[in-house]
This record gives C-alpha cells, structure tokens and sequence, in this order.
C-alpha cells in the first residue's frame, strides 16, 4: 500500500496478508506512545521513538513528548507488536470488511483497541476486549465498540501483555508541570507589552 502518510509506509500494510507482527529489525526498534493529557481522558497516539527495549522508550517517549505538554500517563508498545487493519475511505467503516466471527486457538487473553476516528488525526484508545486472537478480537469489537454513525477508518489491536503502562507511581513525574507557566506563551503577556509600547510611542 503505498501512502502520503508515513505511519501507514513503515507499517508496509498489505491488504491481501493476515494480521501479523512486524518482521524483527535489525537496528533500533520503533516503539509508538500514547499519552494521556488529563486524568480521566483517552490515550491518544502521539508518535514513535527509537530504542533497544520498552524501558528505554518509555524514559524516551516522557523526554519527547510529555516534558512541554500536559499529561497525566503515557504507555509505549513495540510497533512489531501492533496488529494493524486496512484503512478505508469516505463514509465507509472498517468493521463493514470485518467478519462476524473468527476463530481462536490457545489462551485467552486481552486486547487494547485504539480507532482511528479522522483522516489526518491520531489513533485513540477506545477499550479492551478478552479473545484468542487479534481477529477474533475485532470480529468481537463491531458489536462492542459501535456506538455511531461516524465511521472508523483504522483500527490497531494490541495484546495488553505487549503495552508498557505508566503507574500511579510514575504520576509524580508530571507533577510540576502545571506550576511551569514560563513554557507557555500566554505567561508573557505578549499582547499586554505590545499595547503598553503602542501607547507609549502615541505619546512621545
């Protein structure tokens, strides 16, 4: 599939093949975060990084993405590790080419979905279902996660063992954030200074 957007070009998405894991790397791997602005909100996606393992791309993702932004949480998943469905167009949503039902094998366990709601935005976190594999997880979501009209676009699925989450412990990272006025710009007051020196040269 070929892409102006480069997530979908390094996801190297073939609409003919199943859901499978990315092929091993051989250099540092991509790991994608998503972070919480407020407590209480969605995850949304906000990017990727580079690194060795998820411990690395967590200290990563909290200096790239979170150190000027509000935020209450973040978590990282190997992209390897993102089960990834076909993109679809206009008013078309992706569970229409879903099946109602897929088979399993093994152990249940439980999966993340994250839906791509508009074209050109970031993924959000919409909830969790317990299946014996990707497929069948998203045959599971068209009944659970459909609540609208407005279409889905893109759906990535993610075993939860495979997300390194933040913890309520990691909070205390974020902690300062709000007393931190001098990174935003309505802290200088930039308008104020800019009419005080428009009266003072009407004066002079």
């Amino acid at each position: 599939m070929e892409s102006l957007d480069p997530r979908v070009t390094r996801l190297n998405i073939d609409e003919n093949a199943s859901l499978a894991p990315k092929a091993p790397l051989d250099q540092f791997g991509t790991f994608e975060v998503f972070a919480q602005l407020k407590e209480g909100k969605q995850y949304k996606h906000e990017g990727i990084v580079h690194a060795p393992n998820r411990d690395m791309a967590f200290i990563f993702a909290k200096e790239q993405f979170s150190r000027r932004l509000m935020c209450s949480g973040l978590f990282v998943v190997d992209t390897r590790n993102v089960f990834v469905t076909e993109y679809t167009e206009g008013d078309t949503n992706m569970y229409e080419k879903v099946a109602d039902t897929a088979e399993g094998s093994g152990e249940t366990m439980e999966y993340e979905f994250f839906h791509l709601m508009k074209r050109g935005k970031q993924h959000e976190h919409i909830g969790s279902i317990e299946a014996q594999s990707p497929e069948q997880a998203l045959a599971m979501a068209k009944t659970e996660f459909i609540n609208s009209d407005k279409p889905i676009y893109n759906v990535w699925v993610v075993a939860t063992k495979d997300i390194l989450f933040s913890t309520e412990e990691d909070k205390i990272i974020w902690n300062t954030l709000p007393e931190k006025k001098f990174r935003d710009a309505i802290a200088y007051k930039a308008a104020d200074k800019v009419k005080a020196y428009k009266e003072r040269q009407n004066k002079s």
